[in-house]
């Protein structure tokens, strides 16, 4: 990196937004918007991985998306099987760990497959996860962690308890959020994980944000004081 960087987060969240707006500013369905979008994505991911975070995640479809036109949805989610093949190969040869957020059972049954397999091929991998959240809520995830506690008689939880029950469980705390388009918000994104996570809001849309956009995040997290509550 040509900058300095004071101290690098292990754990990056990317809240990627803005595909539909950018569409739309060029008279273009949205559809247009969420393939240029997904084409930025292996390269914001190899350049975090690069600069050496340790895990990204990716917000690529939220629960409440399910809302959308089917048109739309059936658009996203073929982009992200095709993201997941094409990357595949990557995923094996640097020893990335693939881990899906999220409820897949509503997925269309290639994608669904998609994330199967890649995960089982990349499950021994430890040095370096990506985690892509699909059909995910941040609220839907801690519930379904307390009630599959209360399934098997607890009666009382901790918050290690919680922690090894959500879907990144084993996972370092998110430490920086990274969210585009303008957007001021985590939308129900990794609440737990996101804790004490440094939010950084940019006005680039999600297509415009390649990796210098990426290293300006990470300059700038290198500039937080990080107290934890302490002085």
């Amino acid at each position: 990196m040509d900058k300095e960087v004071a101290a690098m987060p292990r754990h990056v969240g990317f809240i990627m937004d803005g595909n539909g707006r950018w569409a739309q500013r060029r008279n273009r369905k949205r559809t247009f918007g969420h393939k240029k979008g997904a084409e930025v994505i292996e390269e914001v991911v190899n350049e975090c991985f690069l600069e050496g975070v340790e895990v990204v995640s990716l917000f690529a479809f939220s629960t409440e998306n399910m809302s959308r036109p089917q048109e739309e949805k059936d658009r996203i989610f073929d982009l992200l099987g095709k993201f997941l093949k094409k990357y595949s190969k990557k995923l094996v040869e640097e020893k990335i760990r693939l881990i899906v957020s999220g409820d897949l059972s509503p997925l269309p049954q290639n994608l669904a497959g998609e994330c199967a397999l890649q995960m089982a091929k990349t499950a021994g991998f430890s040095e370096k996860t990506l985690n892509i959240a699909i059909n995910y809520g941040a609220k839907a995830e801690i519930t379904a962690a307390v009630n599959s506690l209360i399934r098997e008689g607890k009666t009382e939880v901790t918050e290690e308890d919680i922690e090894g029950r959500l879907y990144t469980g084993g996972l370092p705390p998110v430490d920086l959020v990274v969210r585009t388009s303008g957007e001021q918000r985590l939308s129900n994104f990794m609440l737990w994980q996101c804790a004490y996570a440094e939010l950084y809001f940019t006005d680039v849309l999600w297509p415009d944000f390649h990796k210098e956009e990426v290293k300006n995040a990470l300059v700038w997290y290198g500039t937080r004081k990080r107290r934890f509550g302490g002085v």
